[in-house]
């Protein structure tokens, strides 16, 4: 079934709705790990291209979420910009089990849009991942792949859980009960190195592409220090990174009244994707 997806045109998988600047592909599926289908959104700008693209993964806790709802305030500036934007959908956690299953998620998403990159008339050679909470531990995670068919140009980063064991080990949202529960048994040695592999900051090497962490400086549920601990330890190893703070804003862009990170966000991605096409 895998297989038959990719073999199809593009056409068939989607309603296309032609607006004054793009046209939208709805619920395009693009990989289907276990017979499950996955899909995607995709927003091409008008005209014969190749553009520069985004591929985007909502957040939600690994557990929740949409393509569609949780990353909705990031369309429009990409589409302005003339940055073509896949929205993805990809396996939630069920339970501990497929915990990081959504990573390969991500990573056929990559491969995706790269073997369609002349039907969407997007380069396959200026893709970049964006993805906020959840999303962007996935998408890192992906990033820092030594794959080179996985390679990506640029990632944005949004509150970004970038360390899951400090995370677990130091968040107030984790009931210090199941903390003290675990603590000094085989379990909690399990549990963290699972962790740790999962975990962007344990996954630097150098090589990997530029980032842009963007981050609420009130956020309680993944703090800000996340962020700059990313970035610090990239730049160990010679990669470059940017953090972008977002004066008191909390956890999810949704909420936030500031829209200077759209055009943070924008600037840098032109800077990195070779600019948009006009």
């Amino acid at each position: 079934m895998h297989a038959l997806y990719w073999a199809l045109p593009v056409c068939l998988f989607s309603m296309t709705w032609q607006a004054a600047s793009a046209e939208l592909h709805r619920d395009v599926p693009y990989a289907s790990p276990g017979g499950m289908a996955l899909a995607l959104d995709a927003s091409i700008p008008e005209g014969d291209g190749p553009f520069p693209a985004a591929i985007v993964v909502h957040g939600g806790g690994w557990v929740r979420g949409d393509k569609r709802t949780d990353v909705e305030p990031l369309f429009k500036p990409l589409s302005d910009a003339r940055i073509a934007w896949f929205s993805i959908n990809y396996r939630l956690a069920a339970n501990a089990l497929q915990f990081g299953a959504a990573i390969n998620d991500v990573e056929d998403a990559v491969r995706f849009v790269k073997a369609h990159a002349a039907d969407y008339r997007v380069d396959p050679d200026r893709i970049a991942l964006i993805g906020e909470s959840a999303g962007g531990q996935l998408a890192a995670m992906a990033a820092l792949s030594d794959d080179p068919a996985l390679a990506v140009k640029a990632v944005v980063a949004f509150y970004t859980p970038s360390d899951l064991v400090s995370l677990v080990r130091d968040s107030e949202l984790i009931p210090p009960a199941i903390r003290d529960s675990i603590q000094g048994t085989p379990f909690q040695t399990i549990i963290l190195a699972r962790l740790s592999q999962l975990s962007p900051i344990d996954n630097v090497r150098p090589g990997i592409p530029p980032f842009l962490f963007i981050h609420g400086t009130a956020d309680r549920l993944v703090p800000v220090e996340q962020s700059s601990a990313m970035c610090a330890r990239m730049k160990t190893v010679g990669a470059s990174c940017q953090v972008f703070t977002v004066e008191g804003a909390g956890h999810g862009m949704r909420w936030w009244q500031s829209s200077a990170y759209k055009r943070e966000m924008i600037r840098w991605l032109q800077d990195h994707l070779s600019g948009a096409v006009v």
